[in-house]
C-alpha cells in the first residue's frame, strides 16, 4: 500500500504536522502530536478504522485518496534475479503459496511463548 497522507494534506494547503493536528482537532480527532508526526513521516503499519475515518473527515477525503494499492507485479519486477521475498520459498503440495521455514527445534516446530 502507498500512503498518500502528505499529498492529500498538501491539496488542503497543510504543510506541517502541527497544521494537520489542528485540522484533525476541528473534527473531534485529538491524537498526540507525536502520533500525527508518525503518520506524517511514514506509512503506518496499522491504523484503527475509527482513526482512519477521522483522518478522512479532517482532510475531507476518502480512504482511496489516502491509500493506494500497489500491484505485486511492480514489487516483484523491482527484485533482482535470484532474490525472493522473505518466506518466499515454495514447497510441493503448498498450492503455490509460500510456506514458512521450520526451525530445527523439538519436532521441527517453532513454538510461541505462553501468554
Amino acid at each position: 500500500m502507498k500512503w498518500n497522507l502528505r499529498w492529500v494534506a498538501a491539496r488542503r494547503d497543510i504543510w506541517r504536522p502541527s497544521d494537520l493536528k489542528t485540522a484533525f482537532e476541528a473534527v473531534g480527532f485529538t491524537p498526540s502530536l507525536s502520533k500525527v508526526c508518525a503518520l506524517w513521516s511514514q506509512a503506518p503499519v496499522t491504523v484503527r478504522l475509527d482513526d482512519l475515518d477521522m483522518i478522512c473527515a479532517g482532510l475531507e477525503c476518502t480512504v482511496a485518496d489516502l491509500m493506494e494499492a500497489e500491484s505485486l507485479a511492480t514489487e516483484e519486477s523491482g527484485r533482482q534475479d535470484g532474490q525472493q521475498a522473505v518466506g518466499g520459498s515454495l514447497r510441493s503440495g503448498s498450492g503455490g503459496r509460500p510456506v514458512p521455514k521450520q526451525s530445527g527445534g523439538k519436532g521441527g516446530l517453532r513454538r510461541l511463548p505462553p501468554n
